[in-house]
């Protein structure tokens, strides 16, 4: 286990001005209370993922999953599917078995 009295005074893993610029670069307006707030919170979870890189041990490999998963795949299955007919019976507007959609986009795009 780490002292963390050792590392002597906390530095701020991220400044508020960082925040301010990262807020900047994804367009939200945040005010001030709200840069302080972020910062604060932003900081705290930097500075736990640093206390857990501190521990990781180097010779254990990273996994995705602490439990081995082999194999999970199944055979395909052919089960009987819908008609035609059946899976357009709901929708609100067909035209020549299909399904009609509003256009989303003008001609040409």
């Amino acid at each position: 286990m780490h002292n963390h009295a050792e590392r002597g005074p906390a530095v701020p893993a991220i400044s508020r001005d960082e925040v301010a610029h990262l807020a900047r670069l994804s367009r939200l307006a945040l005010t001030d209370a709200e840069l302080d707030q972020f910062a604060g919170q932003l900081d705290s979870i930097l500075s736990h993922v640093r206390t857990i890189s501190e521990v990781a041990a180097a010779d254990v490999p990273a996994t995705a999953s602490p439990n081995p998963a082999t194999n999970v795949t199944r055979p395909d299955e052919l089960v009987p599917g819908l008609t035609p007919h059946e899976a357009l019976a709901a929708a609100p507007a067909v035209e020549e078995q299909r399904f009609m959609v509003p256009q989303i986009l003008g001609e040409g795009e």
